[in-house]
């Protein structure tokens, strides 16, 4: 059995149930919406967002959710969906998981509208149904998602990031949501509680390791759908990168600067860079730094009674890291 069906077992039900209502929740009375949201959600990911919610609502509540929970769920991959319709805009990306994008196939004005649409509707699931304090926690990851992709960006013309700087900014990116979708859960079930920010903290730190995952996948050999070397040519400072400009010599810092600013689309030169950081230890500092982040994480739900649902919440730790794309 793949991993991933093995950690949605004590959650089949309810994804099955959630998978109806979402569908449900982007209904609209405008044929052209109808179509492309139905084109987005037979094209669906893993769903690890709403796997998330579920599981931690199941675990902190003796294996019951709530609607609720699936408001929450529902809520989490609306504004996701959102974000990446809106993402593959900015990038100019026409695939999408395998697929035509949504402005491969309507354009770009329609792509951002269904974004626009995708968000609000959202926003007034919680309205609607009074969940203030559910839709606080979204509107705050929606936030920090934006701050972070602009500090990437304003950092990327400058090549400045210091480790710290790359933690704020995946810590906004990558783990804001993660950290949302699990403080989600825990706020369905158990509102007003010291859990939900134990739950947020929790997919904070599974997000960082996350992030370094797919930063280590530009410098390896596996087939994940981009081609390595991909964050080079976009300038792109991540993990490794950012050890080995920290920890060489003068001359090496400025050919690596040097490199990743002006040689950044040459192939040879790109090759050369991905080399330079494996030999000075950049990958085997990163890979450091995301099991430490998966073993806090790990470590967060020890106070927690062994069930079914923690024992998922643990192989997605540990997928989250393991994966090979």
């Amino acid at each position: 059995m793949k991993i991933t069906e093995q950690i949605k077992q004590p959650i089949a039900y309810e994804m099955e149930l959630f998978e109806q209502k979402f569908q449900l929740s982007m209904a609209s009375k405008v044929a052209l919406l109808n179509r492309i949201t139905h084109y987005i959600v037979n094209r669906k990911g893993k769903q690890m967002r709403p796997m998330f919610v579920f599981l931690v609502a199941k675990m902190l509540n003796n294996g019951e959710v709530s609607e609720r929970t699936y408001r929450g769920a529902s809520v989490i991959e609306l504004i996701h969906t959102a974000t990446l319709v809106h993402d593959d805009v900015v990038d100019d990306s026409n695939r999408r998981r395998g697929f035509f994008s949504i402005n491969a196939l309507w354009k770009n004005k329609i792509a951002v509208l269904i974004g626009d649409y995708l968000l609000s509707k959202g926003l007034l699931l919680s309205i609607d149904n009074n969940d203030f304090d559910l839709l606080k926690i979204i509107s705050i990851a929606v936030k920090e998602m934006s701050e972070g992709e602009l500090l990437q960006i304003e950092k990327a013309r400058q090549l400045d990031i210091t480790e710290a700087v790359y933690y704020d900014i995946i810590r906004q990116k990558t783990a804001t949501l993660i950290a949302a979708c699990c403080s989600l859960g825990a706020a369905s079930v158990k509102p007003n509680t010291p859990q939900i920010d134990t739950m947020r903290k929790f997919g904070e730190l599974i997000g960082m390791a996350f992030q370094i995952k797919d930063d280590l996948f530009d410098y390896g050999e596996e087939k994940i759908g981009k081609p390595t070397g991909i964050d080079i040519k976009e300038q792109k400072m991540t993990l490794p990168l950012i050890y080995v400009l920290n920890n060489s010599s003068r001359k090496e810092k400025a050919w690596l600067i040097n490199s990743v600013k002006n040689y950044n689309k040459d192939k040879k030169r790109v090759k050369e860079v991905i080399a330079f950081v494996k030999e000075k230890g950049g990958l085997d500092y990163a890979i450091k730094k995301m099991k430490s982040f998966q073993e806090e994480a790990i470590q967060l739900l020890q106070d927690y009674p062994d069930s079914p649902y923690k024992a998922s919440l643990e192989l997605m730790v540990e997928y989250v890291i393991d994966r090979k794309k």
